[in-house]
């Protein structure tokens, strides 16, 4: 029997479209262990240039001018799928893709990000490509650019989204609500005792985390934080850093010298750890955290949303009842005192995180990927 092939493309912008990649990637490996897998960057395959120039802009923008971001965004998103502009982003390495892909002869093409989306949809429909073309939408809404009817599947987060593909032509069949497909490990049950006794902290007493993030003002995290550690009312905290060096130097004073518990981290590879022992997280409002921390049923505090995708997410936490948004610094510290004094409402949207999205999105999202590939061969057969 021949050896089952799947190509994998993602991008690096924000590490969503990524770290969903890498999910689908574990629930084949689970199903399929022999299957052979490539995973590939869409800007690294063009020019990894061209991809860091394109990917600092993006940090820029939505670090300093998240608005102008945010225009931009609402501007594009209007546009048709079949506008002059999504025409030329449809020829963007429309034959090294080709090339490639007839190389490598794969069974089946997933994609996370939507510019490779559009292009391969294209050549689809052009039944230039013959393989059959699942795409992976990654946040709680549908930007134009990710619409093409020559995607054989979509795989969305929430009814919203499937809404949106249908209002732009897309055939429901086509269309399946999976949810975003989030790393398995989100979705195991683990001893949340034992890990707070693992991180020293104690079992009785709320932890908050906050994500400081890559794209987090220094300042602000380090006020946040110093909130935490002078709260009146028993508070353990735990600070993630990422890859911001700066952010995780200035908090040494803080957390050296908190009153209230308090642990700083840099970039980690136990989120879900920490998710798991968190009774609220601190956060920015990406697709693939977003969903992770629902996995978790840990309740959202998301603060500043981006305009564009982020606020989509945000208000579809809203929706659910499984957090709250705040869109100023004030804002943010009142909530912040109001869950310290009001340990219940947490609770609450606790159990309504426990019911915001589908169980077990990696496997559906791949269970429904073998259903295509069988539909694919058989048609082919006959």
């Amino acid at each position: 029997m021949k050896q089952l092939r799947i190509l994998v493309f993602s991008a690096g912008f924000g590490n969503g479209h990524y770290k969903a990649a890498e999910a689908v990637i574990a629930a084949i490996k689970a199903k399929e262990p022999s299957a052979e897998i490539t995973h590939l960057d869409f800007g690294d395959f063009l020019s990894k240039r061209f991809n860091a120039m394109a990917k600092n802009l993006y940090i820029e923008m939505i670090k300093h001018t998240p608005k102008l971001w945010g225009k931009f965004y609402d501007t594009t998103a209007k546009f048709h799928p079949d506008s002059r502009i999504q025409r030329f982003l449809k020829q963007l390495g429309r034959k090294e893709f080709l090339k490639f892909i007839q190389d490598l002869s794969p069974d089946m093409i997933v994609c996370t990000y939507p510019t490779v989306s559009s292009i391969l949809a294209q050549l689809r429909s052009e039944q230039i490509l013959q393989v059959p073309l699942v795409t992976v939408i990654t946040d709680y809404t549908a930007h134009s650019h990710w619409i093409h009817p020559g995607v054989d599947r979509y795989m969305v987060a929430c009814k919203e989204v499937k809404e949106i593909l249908l209002s732009w032509g897309i055939r429901e069949q086509s269309i399946l609500v999976t949810g975003i497909p989030v790393n398995p490990k989100f979705e195991l049950k683990t001893e949340r005792v034992n890990l707070i006794n693992k991180l020293g902290l104690n079992p009785d007493i709320p932890i908050f985390l906050l994500m400081g993030g890559d794209y987090g003002g220094v300042k602000t995290t380090k006020r946040i934080c110093t909130k935490l550690s002078n709260s009146e009312v028993p508070i353990q905290s735990i600070v993630v850093c990422g890859k911001n060096s700066k952010l995780y130097k200035s908090l040494a004073d803080v957390s050296g010298q908190s009153p209230n518990p308090m642990i700083r981290l840099g970039y980690v590879h136990n989120l879900e750890e920490l998710m798991t022992v968190s009774n609220l997280i601190i956060t920015k409002a990406g697709g693939l955290t977003v969903t992770e921390a629902l996995k978790k049923q840990l309740p959202l505090l998301i603060y500043k949303a981006i305009p564009g995708q982020e606020e989509a997410n945000a208000e579809f936490i809203l929706r659910s009842g499984a957090g709250q948004t705040a869109n100023s610094e004030k804002e943010l510290m009142d909530f912040i005192n109001y869950y310290l004094n009001n340990p219940r409402v947490i609770e609450r949207m606790r159990v309504r995180a426990a019911v915001a999205v589908p169980s077990q999105s990696a496997e559906k999202t791949v269970n429904e990927m073998f259903e295509l590939l069988l539909e694919s061969q058989a048609s082919r057969i006959s």
